[in-house]
């Protein structure tokens, strides 16, 4: 029996133990989340292939400028056919029949062949140079995903700091709460007070409860989208740093639409798409022009008991015009050049976009700066408040009512002052994120968690 109170103790404690593990709090600074989220997860991993596969993709089109050799052979089996030879002997006149039927039983093969393009209307240059743009242009497309990244890194830190201080303030809330109803349940005993107070004393301390069970649910799942995010073990507590979100008015930085508009990594990507298309008109262009190649073989042939012929060295030069094209390739030219009208008026479309979104993004900062003003005000007021109800409703002078307004009312004030400190850090970095600076305000480092 002792036996086996000892095994279910050992098991309680190496699974609580466990539980521990996966509970780990991990201290987190927003440097160390985004250098993780731009390096390590699924979306930025996603973003380094295409560039790859993009690179590929470029080599490829190049190897077409280099020489195509071949190289082929066959050696086959035959049955015994009839086999007439008709060529001019010695002991024969001119176009009659050998003699006799020769045995054949296999045929030998082999070819080597040479082709180098010379001329084909430019079509080769043009699409090196159209499939370089599209890997430029996939370069800065995977720059600007890591960006909104990071900036969806720093939303996610930011929430999460304001979802666990909500915690600490609730919790720290529902604690006077219940003294509350203990000192009510005490007074409504001695008969100081009506059981219709002690009643909303006890609404309000289970309002508050249900308000700290949905934070906690908030700071749960904000929480396990970070550690998604980042690759994190499951069940890791990431804990912010509240430095970031201190002094945050300290933060002020010089942004403009010119700045913007010559540093947003996906403007670029644009840029170098609008490139690839002109050079793809360029390309469709070529197909009105001929083909040049200069060709080159060797070949061999042995059939057996008939004849053999080695050393078949030939050359020369190729050429091939397509007529059809004439009439077809002109579609095509339009196509490519509609593909590339587009593009430059995507470029102007988002030019226009990233000045909006500058001066946007300069607004919610300075409003976020001017809210946090007020709610830093508003907590002293609320403080002082709820101290002059409180001294009122000790008097006499108040009922509970006003009572609990103020307390709820001192709550909110905190709340508020704690969230606009941390939406003043998130729209600084949103205003970095639309100037195209965000991910060079950090240090960003390879992790290794």
């Amino acid at each position: 029996m002792k036996t086996k109170n000892l095994l279910l103790g050992a098991t309680l404690f190496i699974s609580g133990f466990a539980t521990l593990q996966a509970q780990e709090k991990k201290q987190l600074s927003l440097d160390d989340a985004i250098g993780m989220a731009v390096t390590q997860s699924t979306e930025a991993n996603l973003a380094d292939t295409k560039v790859s596969t993009s690179k590929f993709e470029m080599e490829s089109v190049k190897n077409n400028i280099y020489p195509e050799v071949k190289l082929s052979g066959q050696y086959q089996r035959l049955t015994n056919p009839n086999v007439t030879l008709r060529l001019p002997t010695g002991d024969s006149n001119d176009g009659e029949t050998a003699s006799g039927s020769p045995k054949v039983d296999q045929l030998m093969l082999g070819m080597a062949t040479v082709g180098m393009p010379l001329f084909s209307g430019f079509k080769l240059k043009n699409s090196v140079e159209a499939s370089k743009d599209a890997y430029n242009a996939e370069t800065f497309n995977a720059a600007h995903t890591k960006e909104q990244i990071a900036m969806q890194t720093i939303v996610l830190y930011s929430n999460l700091y304001k979802a666990q201080e909500s915690v600490k303030l609730i919790e720290e809330n529902l604690k006077s709460a219940n003294q509350r109803v203990t000192d009510f349940t005490a007074m409504e005993q001695n008969g100081i007070i009506a059981r219709n107070d002690l009643l909303k004393a006890q609404l309000q301390a289970s309002n508050i409860q249900l308000s700290l069970e949905d934070a906690k649910k908030t700071v749960s799942t904000i929480n396990y989208q970070l550690v998604t995010m980042l690759k994190l073990p499951e069940g890791t507590q990431v804990e912010p740093n509240p430095a970031y979100f201190e002094n945050s008015e300290e933060m002020v930085t010089a942004v403009t639409a010119e700045e913007a508009i010559s540093q947003r990594n996906d403007l670029e990507a644009l840029r170098w798409e609008q490139k690839a298309s002109e050079a793809n008109i360029k390309v469709a262009q070529a197909d009105y022009y001929p083909t040049v190649t200069l060709l080159g073989g060797y070949a061999a042939v042995d059939i057996k008991n008939v004849f053999q012929v080695t050393n078949a060295i030939n050359f020369g030069v190729g050429v091939s015009y397509d007529l059809s094209n004439l009439f077809k390739n002109s579609k095509h030219v339009k196509s490519a050049s509609s593909r590339a009208e587009a593009t430059k008026q995507q470029v102007e479309l988002l030019t226009d976009r990233i000045k909006v979104q500058v001066q946007e993004s300069l607004e919610n900062y300075n409003l976020a700066i001017k809210q946090n003003r007020v709610y830093t005000e508003a907590v002293t007021q609320a403080d002082e408040n709820y101290r002059i109800v409180k001294d009122k409703y000790d008097n006499g002078l108040s009922d509970t009512n006003d009572l609990l307004e103020a307390d709820v009312q001192q709550l909110q004030a905190k709340l508020n002052e704690t969230f606009s400190r941390a939406d003043i850090t998130q729209r600084y970095y949103e205003l970095l994120n639309v100037s195209g600076k965000l991910i060079n305000s950090f240090n960003i480092t390879q992790q290794n968690n």
